[in-house]
């Protein structure tokens, strides 16, 4: 074989295992992508119906509800427009209450029950996720609007 083959060879064989290593780069990245919807995206079906996402947003005042066996929880999550109810099976973080910043990552059931795997809470009296911050914001923003429209001229 003459050094041009032998160069010719090299480079597809480096070429042929980059685009391997890119594609299970590209592959495991997308397996662990987990997307935020707010309650209001989650009813107007932009969420996935299948696969895991986020949901953030406020726990609704006088929604949290043990079950018998101490471990399942159910409540709801709103951005004050839209809620969103959950079940959780598993310890909360200490500073989950009701009326506080909450951002829950699981799957949608068929019956519209967040399954949530995990909860997170915010972690000082200032902080809330930008993201559930901003959906509470827009969320907001259309019902001072839906308002407006609704007043009699």
């Amino acid at each position: 074989m003459t050094p041009r083959k032998r160069r010719m060879f090299a480079i597809a064989g480096g070429l042929g295992l980059l685009a391997i290593a890119t594609a299970l780069v590209l592959n495991a990245l997308q397996s662990n992508l987990v997307f935020f919807f707010s309650p209001t995206q989650v009813v107007a079906k932009e969420a996935p119906r299948t696969g895991s996402f986020r949901v953030g947003g406020l726990v609704e005042q006088g929604s949290v509800r043990r079950e018998a066996d101490g471990l399942t929880l159910r409540f709801i999550v709103t951005d004050t427009a839209h809620t969103v109810p959950v079940t959780y099976q598993g310890l909360l973080p200490d500073l989950f209450r009701e009326g506080k910043g909450v951002v829950v990552a699981g799957k949608l059931d068929a019956d519209g029950v967040f399954r949530a795997t995990e909860v997170l809470a915010k972690h000082d009296e200032n902080y809330m996720p930008p993201e559930a911050a901003d959906a509470i914001k827009r969320a907001g923003q259309a019902t001072a609007a839906n308002a407006m429209r609704e007043q009699p001229r």
